[in-house]
């Protein structure tokens, strides 16, 4: 696999272009976070394989992807939220995981049965999460059902995830993939591994039993036009799922984050995140695959987040809400909007050298 250093993630893959535009562009953020409180925590619920679950969701703050500190992907602004110096102590990480328990214990009524935690770079890096306090970890939620952790692939190593399953948790490994396609995730997204990688990743998981992967798709990365971003997102949720170990494909549609490369082109004119009509088109074209797609569109309605015209915004994000529970594509036929022609239009007519095609 891959080897997790900058120059070998640029030398001779033509990324060190975007990478040197990436770091001018995150140079400009002057923010400092606290070491000891993570960068978010809430309760939702989830889609997996053993149903409908609550969910207690944790952003621990690290000191960042490694990724993303030599460049990094076009349209990743997390790293704008880490602690500096590129690491944090066992101590403050599990400071931050008390913190969440105790926001658990004020707004829930029972445990999560599910967690998930996320680092805005790879948990099962030991540069950003130590094996000392990813083994606490385990130990901490032992008493849970399932766990969700984020890595890239190159991390994702059987021993770390036996560590998790011992203590009685299934595991899912959560790679953004971003796309099925390597030269969409290289040219388009500036990430550096292979689908390659991603099957290799999913079969070092499910050697484990409790172990399996979750993909993260992107639904619309910059310089492809709406059309082709569908159909992309509609051929690699069929991909990942046809390769053993991958259980649920999670595409998140593109929305315009700080210090990125897409808020360049964004604040330039070049770019509009993916209207809420193209993630229903591909949650309903891929109903039929055999596992679980689900899409949680953040920022919807708004300018810099995935949106139709306004007047049916919410409409067509509960309509995505509701088949994420149920998986049932027959909910879209439920919404409905003059502005759905305006999009049939944009998916035929929109080029990726003169988007956007609308607003």
């Amino acid at each position: 696999m891959s080897k997790p250093s900058p120059d070998v993630y640029e030398q001779g893959k033509g990324m060190d272009a975007h990478n040197k535009v990436m770091r001018e562009v995150r140079s400009r953020n002057d923010a400092s976070y606290d070491s000891r409180e993570p960068t978010r925590v809430w309760l939702d619920e989830d889609n997996t394989p053993d149903g409908f679950v609550d969910s207690l969701t944790i952003i621990l703050n690290t000191g960042g992807c490694r990724w993303a500190r030599a460049g990094g992907c076009t349209m990743c602004g997390y790293v704008a939220e880490s602690v500096e110096g590129g690491s944090v102590a066992h101590e403050d990480l599990m400071a931050q995981i008390d913190t969440c328990l105790e926001h658990e214990q004020e707004n829930a009524d029972s445990p999560a049965e599910q967690i998930k935690i996320y680092t805005s770079g790879s948990f099962l890096d030991e540069r950003e999460v130590p094996a000392e306090t990813r083994r606490a970890i385990a130990e901490t939620f032992g008493d849970r059902d399932r766990i969700v952790v984020e890595s890239l692939p190159d991390f994702v190593d059987r021993e770390k995830i036996r560590e998790f399953t011992a203590q009685g948790l299934q595991t899912d490994v959560a790679i953004g993939l971003e796309t099925a396609t390597d030269r969409v995730r290289r040219d388009c997204v500036n990430k550096y591994f292979d689908f390659a990688d991603f099957e290799e990743a999913c079969s070092e998981a499910s050697a484990v039993e409790g172990g399996a992967i979750k993909a993260y798709l992107l639904m619309k990365p910059p310089f492809l036009s709406e059309g082709e971003a569908v159909e992309d997102m509609k051929r690699s949720v069929r991909r990942c799922l046809d390769v053993e170990g991958c259980h649920t494909v999670s595409m998140n549609p593109c929305n315009v984050q700080r210090y990125t490369m897409v808020e360049e082109l964004y604040h330039d004119g070049g770019y509009r995140p993916p209207w809420l009509w193209s993630v229903a088109d591909v949650l309903e074209d891929t109903a039929d695959v055999d596992g679980i797609v689900v899409s949680d569109p953040v920022g919807h309605g708004s300018d810099r987040g995935p949106h139709n015209c306004g007047d049916c915004d919410d409409r067509v994000q509960r309509a995505i809400k509701d088949f994420d529970e149920r998986q049932d594509p027959s909910v879209f036929d439920q919404v409905s909007c003059e502005c759905e022609r305006t999009w049939e239009a944009v998916v035929e007519r929109e080029r990726s050298y003169s988007l956007p095609l609308a607003r």
